[in-house]
């Protein structure tokens, strides 16, 4: 789940990142009270979850509270790559010298946080990784330890600050660690972090991505999902307890178990065809969460066909059976469809279905030539 710029800047703030006076607005006479109040010039920044703000004129300059209004006017309700724009963040804006990127991200083959950073902040991480590898550092950090004070201090000579920002830096790379741990974040960044005229640091931009798996630890920040994010089929599935990925292909894929869901899309792809999406049912599924997901499934207009595998463990094949044949009562289609079930009550499941005149296969393999097949019209 990914957070809005004002709301992971607030997290940091919370953990001593020193962030610039500003606040939200939803209309542009509230934009202007906040210019007023905060006396400067002032930073107006869209409030949408997707990159490249600036460049759609998600974020102005203005040097006084009626320049700041008449900017708010624009930003407020303009679409940025199919989202609305709300809310915007007025912040005073910075007297900026020099930008700095700080960011921390799980790497899995470490199986630890990392600590990514670079001087050449202020634009995106990626592009400076794939034209400018050497000017990124990375510092792997022992969760169980946490971040020492001298990997910090190291941090931030490699960065080449000065001696005088050296105490400052090592608050502000804590803090972000602390943050980072403490929400189960998957992701945490500034971007900028910036020497201001006044040498001083601040973090001028930021984003959290939490990790959706340990959202129930935390109601208070699970609350601040913004709905925008989401699909309404991304949502109806979230709702259900269902993982679903909406994919670029045309073959719907319903299985129980992420793995099974990678190696069927992967079989998909070797017989010829694309998968339209990743939905994993989970294990145990009834069936309603059956019909749910295959609402969600044909809600998809670029599906031509449907592949279940499914392997019976706590997931019954009877029940996955049930629940395809309720859906099918509920939704009406001619999307063809192929079912292949395997393992507790296989037997059961398939007679539902051969009763119903519903296909099936005895193996993945089958299945998915069957379900390309069927996509491609044959």
């Amino acid at each position: 789940m990914k957070l809005h710029e004002y709301q992971s800047k607030r997290i940091f703030s919370d953990y001593g990142v020193p962030i610039p006076e500003g606040e939200t607005a939803t209309s542009p006479a509230e934009v202007r009270q906040i210019a007023k109040q905060i006396g400067a010039p002032v930073v107006i920044k869209s409030q949408v979850l997707v990159g490249g703000r600036g460049k759609a004129g998600g974020i102005k300059l203005a040097q006084n509270p009626d320049e700041a209004e008449k900017l708010a006017e624009q930003i407020l309700g303009m679409s940025i790559k199919g989202l609305t724009v709300d809310t915007v963040l007025v912040d005073r804006a910075a007297n900026i010298k020099q930008e700095f990127y700080l960011g921390i991200v799980i790497d899995r083959a470490r199986q630890k946080p990392v600590i990514i950073a670079s001087a050449e902040g202020g634009i995106e991480i990626e592009e400076v990784a794939k034209n400018k590898p050497e000017a990124i550092i990375r510092l792997p950090v022992d969760p169980q330890i946490g971040l020492l004070n001298y990997q910090a201090r190291d941090l931030a000579f490699n960065l080449g600050l000065r001696r005088a920002f050296i105490n400052q830096f090592v608050q502000i790379i804590k803090g972000l660690y602390r943050a980072f741990i403490h929400s189960d974040a998957s992701l945490a960044e500034i971007n900028p972090l910036v020497v201001t005229e006044e040498e001083k640091l601040l973090g001028v931009d930021g984003k959290i991505v939490l990790d959706d798996n340990a959202l129930f630890r935390h109601p208070h920040l699970a609350e601040l999902r913004d709905s925008q994010e989401e699909t309404p089929a991304e949502r109806e599935a979230r709702q259900a307890g269902l993982s679903y990925v909406k994919l670029d292909g045309e073959i719907g894929c319903m299985v129980n178990g992420a793995g099974l869901a990678m190696a069927t899309m992967d079989i998909i792809k070797r017989c010829g065809g694309e998968p339209a999406n990743f939905l994993d049912i989970g294990g145990g599924a009834k069936a309603d969460k059956v019909a749910v997901a295959l609402r969600i499934i044909l809600s998809d207009a670029r599906v031509k066909a449907v592949l279940f595998n499914i392997f019976g463990g706590i997931t019954r094949c009877d029940e996955v059976a049930h629940g395809i044949l309720a859906a099918l009562n509920e939704v009406q289609t001619d999307v063809p469809m192929v079912a292949r079930l395997v393992g507790t009550n296989e037997e059961e499941g398939r007679q539902i279905l051969a009763q119903a005149n519903f296909p099936s296969a005895s193996t993945l393999g089958e299945a998915a030539q069957k379900a390309v097949a069927l996509a491609q019209g044959a």
